[in-house]
């Protein structure tokens, strides 16, 4: 790195080394004073000639004389300092333009304070349409400019005045003190007030390369040190000079944090290394430490080390230190001797009103009571439709949040007889009550963090990625919100003819507009959450940080989000509950019906509109796994049928024994092969990276080409083969394109079944059947038995060989001139004419290509024509390989 060490004079070490003494009497900031916009009064000075000198390699540079002619700026060109004898006259302002800040000229002119900017000032000044900026010290480029840099960790003054020095030929500023105007930290330590300063007020906090690598991009004119994707590169990693140990962990989780601990800029040891610098404890499984830890050690909680590679940079310890748990039976000694005190007796008083208050509020326990039978399986996310299965499923894993536990506002007064009707409404209550505080908690927790401006070390997630995983999930909290009021009300003001059914019903069209959004994307929403914690340390720890937290009840975000798919389900459940305890009298009978035939509704349009949006995902799957796809496949009425996987048995799309897929639309036939070379794969510019397309596009096919369906008979030398008769419409004869199927699903008689009925349709006929027609082997030339065989493979190997020869030596390939032009020559030299020469030129094309013309072309002939040319070439090929 010689181009980063900039000699500097001895008499502004001491200067430079504190650089906020001068940057405070030239201006508190360089914004408004290095380029144009200042506020200074230019009319009430004396108007001063300025004059650009271009000091040796500078006048020499093209680009620069023109940019000083773009923005007029007078300039003349020198070797050396002495040849200018006015060049500190006060009639002038010398402005030198110097390509070198290391050579000896440079040095004497800082040395008799003369204004020196490098050539990328200029063209930055003439790409802006700015005049020349104003700066007490030597300016080479604007790679810094605006920015204010404070040092700490730093031992050595040399290191630090040389980075002082090129932070100011940047265009940089320099603090000694850290303040909020200050915008990068350079820390060569994670040590000292300064880093925690910087880390609470979510500073960048970069190492020294970084100042030493934009110096190196100095000459680059659009270049800023401050861009994100540069600086990250340099940024200081959370756990820099960090030795960390892990106790009380699985193996699976101590793996993970000392991989992850790795990925941070941190090492691990074992626990009791005296080098340790941290220990990380699981404290819901350690309450005491195995040894008397040093001084030096810290000891703190897991949420140290999740919150640091959160924040990308190191948390404070103070607020994360482990202490030792005190013993149940401690805590229960010392608040049964709290009692004992002059006031024990009120205590005793408050104690008991405590108590009775719990007493009361338990027949209203958030925690899901005892599953009923109906409720034993789980739910089948696949069709809403089946209520059959479990309602609420109570938590995953038989937990409830803790969030839920929450007393309502409104006490349910006991009735003097609890009917049947009662104790289910009181628990479809209930449910809801837990659904909406387990909604508030996602949203609480998880999505109000992600979505916060002004995140230390930036956002954790972009916001197409949060509106993935989240998608409608305010909007469903805003409607069971009014739900869980109405049915609060209900309950507190009970009576049997009170309807609940008109609750359900009063807000069918809000769940109909909200479910759908979410629950067709739930597959999407945790693909999101799994890819963004493998591919984002920051969301790994943010995830396990909120999931720990007693309102999660030990459950993950995923599994948080699965409750809304869940919801409709158990409503409806409970719903049949209430109509089965419900009078054949009692008005609400009836409006429990329509409720649920409500939820039937929306459950139903929740399946259809997942059914297409499953379809338009398989569509796009199609089009970004075959290359080359036609964009006309797209379309709002055309649907995937089928995928089916097949060899080539006929040379007319591809050559014989390679792989081809058959995509069966309603209308349409996409025929692709497998790809010889997948090129890489493709990536968005959100970061996501989509898979190499792996098949090349063959042919697209209307089914009103095909005109018969051949279904092969089953024998020694042929299995699971079939084919169509297809006529193009730019054909006169028909094309016979045949298969043999390579998997066992679907069965060979389903889906020809399949793909005549959609013929049919196509060509508007009711007599599906009609299209297949049943065929020997022998009788269309089809065998399969050498497909798998080693002959087959080698004279499949050896076709594309001869292909690629072919090509590599083609005639067409060659500039005719140059064939004749050589061809004349040789027939010169022989004593014939060019004439002659010609004609043999001619005839020996003719002849070289006889073999092709003999040979016809498949789209022209008829189907026995075909079967011949078949035959010839397989006999020709065996032959050869013998």
């Amino acid at each position: 790195m010689a181009d980063s060490s900039t000699p500097v004079s001895e008499t502004r070490r001491s200067l430079l080394a504190d650089s906020s003494v001068l940057d405070s009497k030239i201006i508190e900031t360089s914004k408004d004073n290095i380029f144009p916009g200042s506020v200074l009064d230019v009319e009430a000075m004396p108007q001063i000639e300025t004059r650009v000198v271009l000091v040796q390699e500078a006048g020499k540079c093209e680009e620069l004389l023109k940019a000083l002619e773009e923005i007029k700026m007078p300039y003349i060109k020198t070797d050396t300092i002495e040849e200018l004898e006015d060049f500190d006259s006060p009639e002038f302002e010398t402005i030198f333009v110097v390509s070198d800040f290391q050579d000896s000229i440079f040095s004497n002119l800082c040395k008799a304070d003369c204004r020196v900017i490098g050539p990328p000032v200029v063209l930055h000044c003439a790409q802006k349409g700015e005049p020349l900026p104003f700066s007490c010290r030597p300016l080479y480029c604007a790679s810094m400019l605006n920015l204010v840099l404070c040092f700490t960790g730093f031992r050595k003054k040399d290191e630090l005045v040389k980075l002082v020095t090129l932070v100011h030929h940047m265009g940089g500023i320099i603090r000694r003190d850290f303040s909020s105007k200050v915008t990068h930290l350079v820390a060569n330590s994670t040590h000292g007030d300064k880093f925690r300063i910087a880390v609470s007020l979510g500073t960048p906090i970069v190492k020294a390369e970084w100042i030493y690598k934009a110096w190196e991009k100095r000459n680059e004119i659009d270049f800023c040190a401050a861009d994100d994707d540069f600086r990250n590169q340099f940024k200081v990693p959370p756990f820099q000079d960090c030795m960390l140990s892990f106790l009380g962990f699985s193996d699976d989780e101590k793996a993970n944090m000392e991989e992850m601990t790795e990925m941070q800029g941190g090492h691990y040891l074992p626990v009791g290394d005296e080098r340790c610098t941290h220990l990380v404890v699981e404290e819901s499984t350690v309450k005491d430490l195995p040894f008397e830890p040093l001084k030096k050690l810290y000891v703190v909680k897991q949420e140290w080390f999740w919150g640091s590679i959160q924040m990308d940079a190191r948390a404070g310890e103070s607020l994360y230190l482990f202490e030792k748990s005190e013993s149940p039976g401690l805590k229960k000694s010392v608040s049964l001797l709290s009692l004992n005190t002059p006031n024990s007796n009120r205590k005793r008083r408050r104690l008991k009103e405590t108590l009775a208050q719990l007493t009361r509020e338990t027949d209203m326990s958030p925690f899901p009571p005892r599953k009923r039978p109906s409720a034993e399986h789980s739910l089948s996310i696949g069709s809403l439709l089946d209520i059959s299965n479990t309602p609420e499923s109570s938590a995953a894993n038989g937990e409830t949040p803790k969030s839920c536990a929450r007393p309502s506002k409104n006490s349910t007064p006991l009735p003097l007889k609890q009917s049947a009707r009662w104790q289910v409404a009181k628990e479809l209550y209930q449910t809801e009550s837990n659904y909406v505080d387990i909604l508030t908690t996602i949203i609480q927790l998880f999505q109000v963090p992600l979505e916060k401006e002004g995140q230390l070390g930036g956002p954790i997630l972009a916001q197409e990625e949060i509106k993935t995983i989240f998608g409608s999930i305010p909007d469903i909290l805003d409607v069971h919100t009014k739900i869980k009021e109405d049915l609060e009300d209900l309950m507190v003001n009970w009576t049997e003819s009170k309807s609940i059914g008109d609750i359900i019903l009063k807000y069918s069209k809000d769940l109909l507009k909200t479910y759908p959004p979410f629950v067709n994307f739930f597959e999407m929403s945790k693909e999101t959450i799994t890819r963004c914690e493998k591919q984002k340390p920051r969301f790994h720890a943010f995830l396990k940080i909120n999931q720990a937290k007693p309102e999660c009840g030990r459950q993950s975000l995923a599994e948080l989000l699965i409750r809304p798919v869940q919801r409709l389900p158990s409503v409806a459940l409970l719903l049949n509950d209430i109509k089965k305890h419900t009078a054949e009298d009692n008005p609400d009978k009836i409006t429990l019906e329509k409720a649920i035939e409500s939820l039937k509704e929306v459950m139903t349009h929740i399946n259809e509109d997942k059914r297409k949006t499953e379809a338009q995902r398989q569509f796009f799957d199609v089009v970004y796994e075959v290359d080359g796809c036609p964009a006309n496949l797209l379309s709002s009425h055309r649907s995937l049928v089928q995928r089916l996987e097949t060899v080539a048995l006929s040379d007319d799309l591809c050559d014989r024994g390679e792989q081809v897929t058959l995509f069966l639309f309603n209308d349409c036939l996409e025929i692709a092969r497998k790809r010889h070379k997948v090129i890489g794969a493709f990536k968005s510019p959100h970061g996501h990276t989509r898979p190499p397309a792996s098949l090349k596009h063959v042919v697209l096919m209307p089914l009103s080409q095909i005109k018969k369906v051949l279904d092969i008979r089953e024998t020694e030398d042929c299995h699971k083969a079939f084919a169509l008769v297809v006529r193009p419409p730019t054909e006169l004869d028909n094309k016979l394109l045949s298969f043999q199927m390579t998997t066992e699903e679907p069965p060979k008689e389903d889906w020809l079944k399949m793909l005549c009925r959609h013929v049919a349709n196509t060509i508007c006929k009711a007599d599906a059947e009609n299209l297949i027609y049943t065929a020997d082997p022998d009788s269309v030339e089809v065998n399969t038995k050498d497909m798998d065989s080693t002959l087959s493979r080698a004279s499949r190997a050896i076709k594309k060989t001869s292909k690629k020869v072919t090509r590599a030596f083609s005639f067409s390939k060659t500039p005719k001139r140059a064939l004749r032009r050589a061809l004349m020559s040789h027939s010169a030299t022989e004593g014939r004419s060019p004439s002659s020469a010609n004609e043999s030129y001619i005839g020996s094309r003719l002849t070289s290509t006889s073999s092709l013309a003999s040979v016809p072309s498949p789209s022209l002939v008829s189907l026995p024509s075909i079967f011949e040319k078949r035959s010839r070439t397989l006999s020709r090929s065996t032959t050869h390989l013998i």
